[in-house]
């Protein structure tokens, strides 16, 4: 019965993902960051917290894209969840506060109960933050549930052991070098058509939607399995923070890891450079290869990289098919993308990147 509905559907289905797909638009994301930003800060509690941070003294963890399942082959938490579960430990025992930046669970392919069974161990190492009130969940596209479910708080206190509420966003209000800065966390899939629409729309996708297509087993080409698609969102987040006066943006939702504004193409061009100036030709030849399917925006981004601001970041994700998992951290006055490796392969903590949040006020006041 699926191969013969996901027949018969296909075509329909493809037609609608294109017609109505979440291709970036750079007035819907502007228009809905602020409007969320300017909600927290106006109204906190409502839509997001605004927790006073010390930059200097502080601990702060943010993992997003979890996509917790139910362990089955479209699970695609399975491989990294070990090192989840490590990174989790460490960052609880260190006393770090622990932001949840959306898409925790995969409720657009399982059911709840389905991801509460299968996840018993991760849940109870994200209820350890709960008990110290140092964790915050925050909404993505792929558990709307948290958001338009009349139950979700109910099944929140029972999966956490006390009441906590899912939010759209979170601020950081915190001061370096006597300088305000704000760091905003959400979850990314702001002005998307597909995710961030009214209520209606939100229940559509959440529950009939995303299910069907999983079902059919049809992907639409969300950004996250895009590489051109996701590195234009990742490019219009970072534009609306440089606009921004002395605030940071801190989001998940494409899977794919930016550090000081740079998003992989940038990335690319970047190891381009290096390559040319080492005549590297296999490297360089590698680069071409990947780039072919966007000439044209690598090509115009390579005389621009060097000026991006140092304003936009992005967690990648904790479902990485060979088992890694990436997150941003805040320790002792430093930002840093970090990743944790296969348990079973070595696995622990590797900084990727890091640079001093002076560092990064300097370079926004300059």
């Amino acid at each position: 019965m699926q191969r013969l509905l996901r027949y018969l559907l296909l075509k329909p289905v493809l037609w609608a993902a294109r017609r109505f797909d979440s291709s970036p638009d750079k007035s819907r994301i502007y228009d809905a960051l602020t409007r969320l930003f300017n909600h927290i800060i106006n109204n906190p509690g409502k839509q997001g917290p605004v927790i006073h941070f010390d930059a200097q003294n502080g601990k702060l963890v943010v993992f997003s894209d979890q996509h917790k399942g139910a362990r089955n082959g479209a699970d695609d938490f399975t491989m990294a969840a070990p090192a989840y579960l490590e990174a989790l430990k460490y960052y609880n025992e260190a006393q770090f506060l622990f932001i949840n930046l959306g898409d925790c669970e995969e409720l657009w392919e399982n059911t709840l109960s389905k991801v509460k069974k299968n996840n018993e161990a991760q849940f109870a190492a994200e209820r350890a933050f709960v008990q110290r009130d140092a964790f915050v969940k925050v909404i993505g596209n792929h558990d709307l549930y948290w958001a338009n479910d009349p139950l979700a708080g109910l099944e929140l206190e029972a999966l956490y052991g006390r009441k906590i509420k899912a939010w759209e966003g979170a601020i950081l209000d915190t001061r370096v070098n006597g300088e305000s800065l704000r760091i905003f966390c959400t979850h990314g899939h702001q002005g998307d058509a597909n995710s961030d629409g009214n209520w209606f729309t939100k229940f559509f996708i959440s529950r009939i939607w995303g299910p069907l297509q999983s079902y059919l087993r049809i992907n639409p080409n969300e950004p996250s399995n895009n590489a051109y698609r996701k590195t234009v969102h990742n490019e219009i987040m970072y534009e609306w923070s440089a606009e921004q006066d002395h605030i940071l943006l801190i989001t998940g939702h494409t899977h794919q890891p930016v550090f000081e504004s740079l998003t992989h193409i940038e990335r690319l061009y970047r190891q381009m450079d290096v390559a040319k100036n080492n005549k590297d030709e296999e490297t360089i030849k590698n680069i071409q290869e990947e780039t072919n399917l966007y000439r044209d925006r690598f090509n115009n981004l390579a005389l621009d990289y060097q000026k991006i601001l140092p304003t936009y970041f992005n967690t990648g994700c904790c479902c990485f098919s060979d088992g890694d998992i990436t997150g941003i951290e805040i320790e002792n006055g430093m930002i840093r993308l970090v990743k944790w490796g296969k348990v079973n392969q070595g696995g622990g903590r590797m900084v990727l990147e890091e640079m001093p949040l002076a560092a990064i006020t300097a370079a926004i006041r300059n």
